[in-house]
C-alpha cells in the first residue's frame, strides 16, 4: 500500500523525463535561430560597406569601416559568449602543415584552371609592379576575410546546418554573394569558399587558409585580363 501511494502521489519524475526532450528541442531551435541571425548580421554588414556606403559618402573607405567594425565587435562578443578559444577559431599552428597539405592539391588544380582560362583569354600581366602592389596588403586582407568567413560564419553555419556539405555550401554561397556583381570573381570565390570551408572543418587553421587565399588571388590578378576581373572590384565600385 505504501509503495502504491508513493507511486500515485509522485508523478513528477515521469513528467520531468517527458519535458527534457522538449526543452532540448527548444534549446537547439534557439541556437539555430541565433546562429542564423549572427550569419545574417555579419553578411549584411559587409554588403552595406560594399553597396550602401560608396554611392553616398565621399570618404567611403572611412565610413565603410563602420559596419565592418560593428561586424567585428559582434563576432568577438559572440565568440566570447560561447566560450570559443583562439585555438577553436583557428589561431593555431599545431595543424598548420596538415592544413597546407589538404589545401595543396585543390589549390594546384584551381590554379591550373585559372591559368588555362588566362591563356585562352590572352591574359597574363607583364607589369610586375602591379602584382607586387597587391602583395603589399593582400595577406592581411586575406587573413581578415578568412577569420570572418571561416572562424565565424563557418562555425555558425555548422550550428545551423551541421558539419559537412550543407554548411560548406552556405559558406561558399555567402562568399560568392559578397563578391557580386563581379561574375568571374563570384565564381572564383564560390569555388574557393568550397575548398577553404571544407579544409577548415577538418583542419581549422586561419594562417594556412590566408596563405592559400593570397596565392589564389595573386594567380587571378596575374593570369586573367583586367577586362574579366575588373581589378577585383565588387559592390557598387564594380560600376566605377
Amino acid at each position: 500500500m505504501i509503495v502504491e501511494e508513493i507511486g500515485e502521489s509522485n508523478p513528477l519524475p515521469d513528467a520531468a523525463q517527458g519535458e527534457r526532450p522538449q526543452a532540448n528541442l527548444q534549446g537547439m531551435f534557439g541556437e539555430k535561430m541565433l546562429a542564423a541571425w549572427e550569419i545574417a548580421s555579419v553578411t549584411l554588414s559587409f554588403l552595406i560597406a560594399a553597396w550602401v556606403v560608396p554611392p553616398f559618402a565621399r570618404q567611403s573607405l572611412l565610413i565603410g569601416a563602420i559596419p565592418l567594425c560593428l561586424a567585428l565587435a559582434l563576432m568577438l562578443l559572440s565568440q566570447r559568449a560561447r566560450g570559443e578559444s583562439a585555438r577553436d577559431i583557428g589561431w593555431r599552428m599545431d595543424n598548420f602543415i596538415s592544413a597546407l597539405i589538404s589545401l595543396a592539391l585543390p589549390m594546384l588544380a584551381f590554379a591550373a584552371l585559372i591559368i588555362i582560362v588566362g591563356w585562352l583569354s590572352n591574359g597574363f600581366r607583364t607589369d610586375k609592379v602591379y602584382v607586387w602592389q597587391w602583395l603589399a596588403w593582400l595577406p592581411a586582407w586575406a587573413l581578415i576575410q578568412q577569420y570572418a568567413l571561416q572562424g565565424f560564419i563557418n562555425r555558425r553555419a555548422q550550428i545551423l546546418c551541421g558539419r559537412g556539405l550543407g554548411s560548406i555550401l552556405l559558406v561558399a554561397c555567402i562568399f560568392a554573394v559578397l563578391h557580386l556583381p563581379n561574375p568571374w570573381l563570384a565564381c572564383a570565390t564560390f569555388v574557393g569558399g568550397l575548398i577553404w570551408g571544407s579544409v577548415y572543418q577538418r583542419h581549422p587553421n586561419l594562417p594556412a587558409l590566408a596563405i592559400s587565399h593570397t596565392l589564389m588571388s595573386l594567380v587571378l590578378v596575374w593570369a586573367l585580363p583586367p577586362s574579366m576581373m575588373s581589378n577585383l572590384r565588387v559592390g557598387f565600385r564594380y560600376f566605377g
